[in-house]
Order: structure tokens, then C-alpha cells, then sequence
């Protein structure tokens, strides 16, 4: 019987019925249900709460433990945390036996915590321990209690309707071996039988160096990914909230867009630089490397098959697959007359953006100038100029805001692309501050100003998708997303 890993987003999993009726169990009988393996990432907003809010900065649990303010607002946010987690409980067993199974252990999960920290704070009262050099230990512990317990939720669930499901904690807790990812995926699969036995892995698995620190919020897609190399599995599968469609349908309008079908991870890879993750960059690496395909479905339309994402994937014929783009971004312009023929000047240049911490989307270059656009705070990057200038005496140096739209093709060599691009900015009143094109022939780039940036989206997908879409054969055609 063929062998998945799975793993359900966040968004996912919190609409338990859904996921319950289109993923988990569905019309499976018997000896279907087994031979899964499923990674679960924590709740909806449930990280948020933990740490800190992933796009306002509203902080968590983890923000008020590390700030400077009240050194105890951090146990009221922990309450709050255990307040959702119980309200959680409530809204999946409904006064059922198991909700207060599930409510125990979050009680017991919250008050380890608790009493870790505050004992935490009493050694750090002392001059000889230093609360910064334990921080990131902290927030690899806080991350781990939401997977903890959507993973513990959901096999208790699947118990309740008569699966044989078994919790697989992988977040360390009260286990004081120091294992590396691969053992302790290994030590529990070890006791476990996956042709009666349905494993709900938690999307946090404990590290030496660290799962969060390594990879940030995007760690439980690199879980998912090394549980299904270690496996061998035929196939590694992501449960979404949507179809990895031509352009966002919100956007673009659901009758326009389509879903891909077929790419490769070249592809996925563009789409994380522009902020658009099929899968994190790091998993998608590992499955690459390891041979195994990845399948990314719509949670809510289970009869589709989704998109595959292969190593060796080629379309038969040229042709943009998607249109998205990323908003927020720096063009950091280093501009020197001095420059031309001096090696190494861009040295300079990333030193500083990687001692703060920025990250470089894109650059371009010509004789006396060089323009890098990076994500990143306006304080980061106000410091990273400052070393700019002071390493580099005869460089200007000047940033903007602008946006960045990208089309996206695992093969985009279709005669007169950019041509066309280019003129349906034109055509649709949207002003050019670069454009660019690689010669491995996967994405055009172009920057814009932010104010332009959903039209410049919809008029490359007219052009470049929506009226080339009677160039396709009919074995690639792409179906409306649901």
C-alpha cells in the first residue's frame, strides 16, 4: 500500500469537521486509514498568542517574557493562551468524556511552563546567570506547546470515532535525552505499527540546535519534510486552505485564476522568495534531494488532486504558471563613481545586511551602482546603511519602498514574454522602476511602486495566463480553482 506523510496547516486543522470528514477519515475504511503519518501544526493563531503576532507584532507570551516592561505581564498572556486552548477543547468535544481529558492537558502542559519560567526568572535574579543567553531555549519551549496540543486534539478526536490513532509527541517534554531530529523521529516510530496505527506527529520536534532558531515560524513543513524522507514515503502531501492557484482568486477573481496542476520545485522555490510558500525552502530541499514528489491539496475540495511538485517536471510547452509579487520591500540603492572595476564592493554591501538581519529578495547591478531589495524593519535598515557608509566613505546610499511582481514558470521561454509584460504595464497605467530576467528562464521581476501593485498583478494575468490559455495542450489544461 503506498506510504504518505501529511502534513495540515494551521488554518486547516482548526476547522476540525472539515479536515475530520475530507482528510483524516473520509470514505476510508479499515486498513485505508493506516499507512498515513500526519504532521499537525498548532491552531490558528494559536503561535501568534505563544510568541508574537507573525504580521502586527502584537506581542505574546514569549515577547512580554524577553521585554524590558512588566517582568510578570507574561504569565496574564499565558492564561490567555490556556483560556483559547480550553475554548478550543469545548468548540471539538462539546461536554463529551474527552474534553476533559483535553482540558487536563492543557492544564498540566500550561503549569509546567508557568513554573519553568517563573523558576527561570528567580536564577536570572542572580548576576552569575543571564536571562538573554536562555531565551532562545524559551521560545523553542513556548512553540512547542501549540502542536502539543492541536496533535494530542486530534488523535483523541480520531479515537472518539473508532480510528486507532496515537498521539506522537516529538517536542522533548520531560525527556531529557539529547536526541538529534532523526532519533527521536525514530525512537517513536519504533513503537509503532503503521499498517493498524495512525500517528498525529507534532509539527515541533525538539533539536539540538534548535527547530525555531534554525528555521522560524516555517519549522512544522520541515518536520513534515524529514519525517517523510527518514519513512521513504512514495509521496509527501500538504493540506491548505486553497488551491496553489495562477494568482491570488481574492485578488485576481476565483473564475480567472486556475490551479497549477504540475510544477517543479523550482518553481516552489521562486514562490517562497516571493513570500508565496507552496512549501518552506528548507523542506522542499530535503524532498527534492530525497526523490519524494509533494502533493499540495485544497483541505475543502478533497475529491481534486491538487498540484504535484516533482524534481523532474517539465511542461511541454513553455508557459507562465503564476503571477504573484510581494509587498513591503526596500530597493537599498549604493550608488559609487568609483565603483567600476573594484572586486569585491558588494562585499561590503552583504556584510551589513546579513549582521542585521535583512533579506535580500532580489539585485541588480551596473557600473557604479548596485541596488539590493531586501525585507526588513526600517530600523534594521537605517543601521545597515549607517555601516554601509562608514565601510564604504565615497558610496551614497538610498532606500525606498517599492513592490515587486513576478511571473513564474518552471519554463517561461515563450517568445515575446517580456515583451508582453511589458506592455500590459504599460497599457495598464503602471509606471516601471526595474525589471529583470534570468537566463535560467523560471521568472520576470518587476518593481513598481506599492500604490501599483494589485493592478500590475491583474494585467500580467490577463496577459500572460488568462489569453494564453488556449496555447495549453489539452493533457496540461488548467482547471478554475475551487
Amino acid at each position: 500500500m503506498k506510504r504518505t506523510v501529511e502534513k495540515i496547516g494551521g488554518t486547516s486543522i482548526s476547522n476540525t469537521q472539515a479536515v475530520l470528514e475530507n482528510v483524516l477519515i473520509g470514505g476510508r475504511r479499515g486498513a485505508e486509514l493506516y499507512n498515513r503519518i500526519f504532521v499537525v501544526s498548532a491552531y490558528s493563531g494559536m503561535t501568534n498568542r505563544l510568541l508574537e503576532h507573525k504580521k502586527s507584532g502584537e506581542p505574546g507570551v514569549f515577547s512580554l517574557f524577553s521585554g524590558a516592561g512588566n517582568k510578570w505581564a507574561w504569565t496574564e498572556a499565558l492564561g490567555t493562551v490556556a483560556a483559547a486552548m480550553e475554548e478550543k477543547n469545548a468548540e471539538m468535544f462539546g461536554g463529551e468524556p474527552e474534553q476533559a481529558v483535553a482540558d487536563n492537558f492543557v492544564q498540566e502542559r500550561i503549569e509546567d511552563v508557568r513554573n519553568c519560567l517563573i523558576d527561570l526568572h528567580r536564577l536570572c535574579s542572580y548576576g552569575q546567570f543571564r536571562l538573554d543567553e536562555n531565551l532562545a531555549t524559551v521560545k523553542e519551549v513556548l512553540s512547542s506547546l501549540g502542536e502539543a496540543h492541536s496533535a494530542f486534539n486530534t488523535a483523541l478526536l480520531l479515537q472518539k470515532h473508532g480510528v486507532n490513532a496515537k498521539a506522537v509527541d516529538l517536542t522533548a517534554w520531560r525527556d531529557e535525552r539529547d536526541l538529534t531530529m532523526e532519533a527521536r523521529m525514530q525512537d517513536a516510530l519504533d513503537k509503532i505499527d503503521l499498517e493498524t496505527e495512525l500517528p498525529i506527529v507534532t509539527g515541533y520536534a525538539s533539536c539540538r540546535d534548535g527547530l525555531v532558531r534554525q528555521f522560524g515560524r516555517g519549522y512544522t513543513e520541515v518536520t513534515f519534510s524529514r519525517l517523510a524522507a527518514l519513512i521513504g514515503a512514495d509521496e509527501a502531501i500538504i493540506h491548505k486552505e486553497f488551491h496553489l492557484s495562477s494568482a491570488d482568486p481574492n485578488l485576481v477573481g476565483s473564475d480567472k485564476v486556475c490551479k497549477i496542476g504540475l510544477t517543479n520545485f523550482d518553481v516552489a522555490d521562486q514562490l517562497s522568495n516571493m513570500g508565496m510558500e507552496a512549501v518552506h525552502p528548507k523542506a522542499a530541499k530535503i524532498l527534492r534531494q530525497a526523490g519524494i514528489p509533494l502533493r499540495v491539496k485544497n483541505t475543502f475540495d478533497p475529491k481534486d488532486g491538487g498540484t504535484v511538485i516533482s524534481a523532474d517536471y517539465a511542461p511541454e510547452k513553455p508557459r507562465a504558471e503564476i503571477v504573484t509579487g510581494l509587498k513591503g520591500v526596500f530597493a537599498l540603492e549604493v550608488f559609487d563613481q568609483d565603483m567600476v572595476g573594484e572586486k569585491g564592493y558588494d562585499a561590503a554591501v552583504l556584510e551589513a545586511l546579513t549582521r542585521h538581519s535583512i533579506r535580500i529578495v532580489s539585485k541588480c547591478s551596473n557600473a557604479n551602482t548596485i541596488t539590493h531589495y531586501v525585507e526588513g524593519s526600517r530600523k534594521a535598515l537605517k543601521r545597515a546603511t549607517a555601516d554601509i557608509e562608514a565601510r564604504l566613505s565615497g558610496a551614497a546610499v538610498s532606500t525606498s519602498r517599492v513592490a515587486i511582481v513576478s511571473v513564474i514558470g518552471a519554463d517561461i521561454d515563450v517568445p515575446g514574454i517580456t515583451a508582453r509584460a511589458l506592455t500590459s504595464l504599460h497599457e495598464a497605467g503602471v509606471p516601471l522602476i526595474g525589471l529583470q530576467q534570468v537566463s535560467r528562464k523560471t521568472d520576470i521581476q518587476a518593481v513598481i511602486q506599492e500604490e501599483h501593485f494589485d493592478t500590475a498583478i491583474c494585467a500580467l494575468h490577463e496577459a500572460l495566463v488568462e489569453q494564453a490559455g488556449a496555447s495549453v495542450t489539452s493533457a496540461e489544461r488548467l482547471r478554475p480553482a475551487a
